[in-house]
C-alpha cells in the first residue's frame, strides 16, 4: 500500500482540510502526519495515524528579533524533517500550508519525493509562496488563485463529510431549540473563539434572544454565566454537522474553511473578518470575494457596535437567499484526491 505524508499546521485552519482528505483516503493508503507540538498534533490524534514531530520556526509579522533566528532554525527543521521522511519513505507529501509545512516540503524536494500543496485563501500565504516551486502543483480553493501561479490548479476547498447530512430537527432538539417560532443563529469565532465577537454578541444578547435562538461556539475558556432564554453556549463543538444543521444563519470569522463550509451548505452568513497587524488580510479578501457576488454579508470588526442591526439585515435579505440557492460552491475533495493519485 502506498504511503502519503500530510503536513500543515500552526492553526486549525491549516489542519482541518487535511482531516477532510485523510478521512477520504485512510482505507486506501498508509497515512502519516508530520507537524509540530501544536494544534495539529491534538487535532490529528483521534485518527490514530503515525505522527512525526519536528520543531518549526514561525515568522513573526512586522519587526521582531525572533525573525533573525529563523534561517538557522529552518535548516535544523529541514534536517529533522528529512530524517523523518527517510524513515517513512512516502510516495507523496501533501501540504496544507502554514509554517509547519515549509521544512517538510523542503526536505521532500531534497529526497525527490513528489509534493502537492493546497492554498485555501484567495492569495497565497508566505509558506505556499516559498513552497510553490518545489511542488508539482499548487492546488487552490479559488480559480483566480490558480491563474496567478505557474503550476496552479483549481480544485476547490477540502470539506469534511461530517458537516453535511445532519438532520435539522434532531440538531435543533439537541441544543434545546425544539420550537420553530424563532430562527436559529449560529455564532462562531474560529477554533479559539473571538473575544471581539463574543463581547459584541453578549452586549446585545437579551435583545437578540427575543428574536432568535442562539448557538454560540465561544472558544475554549470563554464561556460565561448567562440566563438569557434561548441562548446555548458551548466552548467547542465536535459535531459541527449538527451545529450547521440547526442554523438558519451564521455569524462567523472569514477563515477559508468556515466560508466554504457555510456556502456549500447554503447558509446565509454575516462574516466578520479578522483584520490586524498580525494578519495578511486574507479573511477580508475571502469575505469580500463572495460579498461582491451577493453570497454573503460582511461586517468590519470596527463596526461591531452595529452587530444586531447587521444580523437583522442578514435575516431579511431575500436576494442573498436566492443567490445562495444558485451557489455552485461544493467540496473539492474529489478533484484534490484525483491530483494526488495522478502523482501516485
Amino acid at each position: 500500500m502506498k504511503k502519503i505524508v500530510f503536513t500543515g499546521g500552526g492553526s486549525a485552519g491549516h489542519v482541518m482540510p487535511n482531516i477532510a482528505l485523510m478521512e477520504e483516503l485512510q482505507d486506501r493508503y498508509d497515512l502519516c502526519y508530520i507537524g509540530s507540538d501544536g494544534v495539529e498534533k491534538r487535532i490529528v490524534a483521534p485518527l490514530k495515524i503515525p505522527y512525526g514531530q519536528i520543531a518549526c520556526p514561525k515568522f513573526v509579522r512586522g519587526f521582531s528579533l525572533r525573525n533573525f533566528s529563523i534561517p538557522l532554525a529552518l535548516r535544523r527543521a529541514v534536517k529533522e524533517a528529512e530524517e523523518k521522511l527517510a524513515a517513512i519513505r512516502p510516495d507523496l507529501v501533501f501540504s496544507k500550508g502554514g509554517y509547519v509545512a515549509l521544512p517538510v516540503v523542503f526536505a521532500a524536494k531534497r529526497l525527490k519525493i513528489p509534493c502537492l500543496t493546497h492554498e485555501s485563501d484567495l492569495t497565497l500565504g508566505l509558506a505556499n509562496r516559498l513552497m510553490a516551486g518545489r511542488c508539482a502543483f499548487v492546488l487552490t480553493s479559488f480559480p483566480e488563485t490558480a491563474e496567478s501561479v505557474i503550476n496552479g490548479r483549481y480544485t476547490g476547498s477540502p470539506l469534511r463529510r461530517s458537516v453535511f447530512g445532519s438532520d435539522a430537527g434532531m440538531a435543533r432538539a439537541k441544543y434545546g431549540f425544539a420550537s420553530r417560532h424563532k430562527p436559529v443563529l449560529l455564532v462562531l469565532g474560529g477554533g479559539s473563539g473571538s473575544a471581539a465577537i463574543n463581547a459584541a454578541l453578549r452586549k446585545d444578547l437579551f435583545s437578540l434572544c427575543k428574536k432568535y435562538y442562539i448557538l454560540h461556539l465561544c472558544g475554549r475558556g470563554n464561556a460565561v454565566e448567562s440566563n438569557a432564554a434561548g441562548y446555548m453556549q458551548r466552548e467547542f463543538e465536535e459535531d459541527m454537522g449538527a451545529a450547521y444543521a440547526c442554523a438558519d444563519a451564521v455569524v462567523a470569522r472569514a477563515g477559508s474553511n468556515t466560508v466554504f463550509e457555510t456556502l456549500a451548505l447554503k447558509k446565509p452568513a454575516l462574516f466578520i473578518p479578522l483584520q490586524n497587524a498580525r494578519t495578511r488580510g486574507d479573511q477580508v479578501k475571502n469575505a469580500r470575494y463572495f460579498e461582491e457576488r451577493g453570497m454573503c454579508r460582511v461586517l468590519p470588526e470596527r463596526n461591531l457596535d452595529n452587530l444586531e442591526a447587521a444580523i437583522d439585515g442578514l435575516m431579511q435579505d431575500s436576494a442573498l437567499r436566492k443567490n445562495l440557492k444558485n451557489c455552485d460552491v461544493e467540496s473539492g475533495n474529489e478533484r484534490i484526491v484525483a491530483c494526488m493519485e495522478e502523482l501516485l
